[in-house]
């Protein structure tokens, strides 16, 4: 008798586990949906084909619409490039300090270049450190194809993050590669939910010594990059860490890309990775930077009270 009247004890405990387990499910499923919906709202009118991708940091969930296809990143690929370079630095391959000397001749002037206009027509002695903020926070080109030489190459990065655990992203090409031909940007692709992911674990200290994470977050704050998109109808004391990427357009008046990933601080101390990747539209930038402005405030607005 007291077996039976244990046993249909437990297994009235465990029923009442399962069924508070799918309530929660299923609560975190409309929420989810929610969310999503309100996202594909947002870029419906838009003639663009649009990836976005969404982590809550904090509570582990992830939203996504169209997170799983492949984007052209463009500059964005300049973050994990950086993570790359900050890994060299934590395990002694690099050191911030370290000087780099370029000669004049092998800096592209027809590129977007920073790092040129501030030293004109002249060799330039560079720290690591110094390029990193010149690639990140200035996009610049030359300062990026010169981090990727000290990296051993795009291949070199690509395995790096890929033995990060992220594997749905390809780093192939140059910045000075990309500028040859087209659809070389192309190669050069990432899923939205696989950035989202990268920018979770790296906000977590997954990836590196607190110190760079604390340096990169700073300098990812600190960018010069576009504040037009995800920052762009966010109220301005919101602290975003991001980088953004942009083409140009083909013959045809095509844009390959312009994106914008980054992390929002909410007010209550919390974290969203916010991943948007616009892509192939006929249109300026401001085009693209309207959609990715609608979809942080979009997440801006749901999470912000919750």
């Amino acid at each position: 008798m007291f077996i039976s009247s244990a046993l249909e004890k437990a297994m009235v405990v465990m029923a009442f586990s399962v069924l508070s387990i799918q309530v929660q499910l299923h609560a975190q499923h409309r929420k989810t949906q929610v969310l999503e919906k309100q996202l594909e709202s947002v870029i419906a009118p838009y003639k663009a084909t649009v990836g976005i991708a969404v982590v809550d940091i904090e509570k582990n969930e992830h939203f996504q619409v169209n997170g799983g296809r492949r984007y052209p990143m463009q500059s964005v690929f300049k973050f994990p490039l950086a993570l790359c370079i900050l890994d060299m630095v934590d395990h002694g391959r690099l050191r911030l300090d370290e000087i780099v000397h370029i000669k004049k001749e092998k800096l592209d002037k027809d590129t977007w270049g920073p790092l040129v206009q501030d030293h004109p027509d002249q060799d330039i002695d560079i720290s690591v450190h110094d390029l990193l903020r010149y690639s990140v926070s200035k996009s610049d080109n030359n300062a990026c194809d010169i981090l990727f030489s000290l990296a051993g190459g795009p291949k070199k990065v690509n395995d790096y993050i890929h033995s990060a655990g992220i594997k749905d992203i390809a780093i192939v090409a140059t910045e000075r590669e990309m500028q040859a031909a087209w659809q070389v940007q192309y190669t050069n692709w990432c899923q939205p939910d696989a950035m989202a992911e990268l920018l979770r674990l790296f906000f977590e200290g997954n990836l590196l010594s607190s110190q760079s994470n604390d340096l990169l977050m700073e300098i990812m704050t600190k960018s010069e990059n576009s504040d037009k998109r995800i920052k762009g109808l966010l109220p301005p004391d919101v602290l975003v860490a991001h980088k953004t990427g942009t083409s140009g357009t083909n013959k045809d008046g095509l844009r390959a890309a312009t994106n914008d990933v980054g992390i929002i601080t909410l007010p209550d101390g919390r974290h969203i990775a916010l991943v948007v990747f616009v892509s192939d539209f006929k249109g300026a930038p401001s085009y693209a930077e309207k959609i990715i402005a609608q979809v942080g405030n979009c997440v801006w607005s749901h999470f912000k009270n919750k």
